[in-house]
C-alpha cells in the first residue's frame, strides 16, 4: 500500500524506539522522511540508511527540539531540502521521574522543555507552510499518564497533558485550513528503556492490561499511519490511547 505516497513527514526524536518505528512505517507507505535527533550519531546514520533502502528520500538532522531558534533553522533547512511538509510527528521526549516533594526545578524544566516546548517549537515552524498548502496532519505523542496522571511523574504527566491541550487547540485554530491535529497516548510499550525492567515488573504491568501484553513501537506506528493518512481525513482533535485497554 502507498497510503502516504508523495507526502513528506517530519518526525522528531526518530533515531530509535517509537519515533524510528513510525519513520520506517511511513517510509514503507511511500512518505519521504525528515527526522531529527539531538546529534548526528550512529543511530541517526543507521536510521537514515534503513529509510533510504525503502526507496524514499530521507535525511536526519541534528537539532535540540527544545530550542526555538534551532527548530526554526532546521525546519527552514528541511523545507529547502524537501520542498514541503505534510505531516509533523512531535515525538521527542525524556523522563526525569521523582516524587514532587523531591523534584528539583531542573528536573521539571528539562522535561517540560523537551516534551512540551519542542512540540510548540515545531508546530510554530511547520504551520505556516501547512496553512499555505491548505493541508497537513499534526500528531503529538503524549502518554496515558497525560490523561490519567501517575505518581512520581508529575513533570512528565504535565508535559504530556499539555501536548493534548496543544493539539486540541491547534485543531480548532486551523481546521478551516484543512489541517488536522491529533494525539496518540501510548501505554506500556516495549522499548529499550522498558526492556531493561525486570521480568517481575513487566509481569505486574501485564496483569493490569486486558490484552495481557505490552505494546510494541509498531503498534504505535500503525495508529500514527492512520492519523497521517487520508484514511483519517475527518478525524481531528482526538486522543487515541494505544494501551491494550489498560485505561478505559
Amino acid at each position: 500500500m502507498d497510503l502516504l505516497k508523495g507526502k513528506t513527514a517530519v518526525i522528531t526524536g526518530a533515531a530509535r524506539g517509537i519515533g524510528k518505528a513510525i519513520a520506517l512505517r511511513f517510509a514503507a507507505e511511500g512518505a519521504n522522511i525528515a527526522f531529527t535527533d539531538l546529534m548526528l550519531d550512529e543511530n541517526v546514520k543507521n536510521t537514515e540508511k534503513e529509510l533510504l533502502e525503502l526507496g524514499v528520500k530521507a535525511k536526519g538532522y541534528a537539532s535540540n527540539a527544545a530550542k526555538f531558534d534551532e527548530t526554526e533553522a532546521v525546519v527552514a533547512e528541511i523545507m529547502k531540502d524537501f520542498g514541503r511538509i505534510d505531516i509533523l510527528v512531535n515525538n521527542a521526549g525524556i523522563t526525569k521521574d521523582g516524587l514532587m516533594l523531591r523534584m528539583c526545578e531542573a528536573q521539571w524544566d528539562a522535561v517540560i522543555g523537551v516534551n512540551l516546548k519542542s512540540a510548540f517549537n515545531f508546530i510554530h515552524a511547520c504551520l505556516p507552510g501547512m496553512v499555505r498548502q491548505k493541508s497537513g496532519s499534526i500528531i503529538n505523542m503524549a502518554s496515558v499518564v497525560g490523561v490519567h496522571g501517575n505518581a512520581g511523574q508529575a513533570n512528565y504527566s504535565a508535559s504530556k497533558a499539555g501536548m493534548i491541550g496543544l493539539a486540541k487547540s491547534i485543531a480548532q485554530e486551523v481546521g478551516s485550513r484543512g489541517i488536522r491535529a491529533n494525539v496518540i497516548a501510548p501505554g506500556f510499550i516495549i522499548t529499550d528503556m522498558t526492556a531493561a525492567l525486570s521480568d517481575e515488573v513487566k509481569a505486574e504491568w501485564a496483569k493490569k492490561i486486558p490484552l495481557r501484553r505490552g505494546g510494541t513501537p509498531e503498534d504505535i506506528a500503525d495508529v500514527a499511519t492512520f492519523l497521517a493518512s487520508d484514511m483519517s481525513s475527518y478525524v481531528s482533535g482526538q486522543v487515541i490511547q494505544v494501551d491494550g485497554g489498560m485505561n478505559m
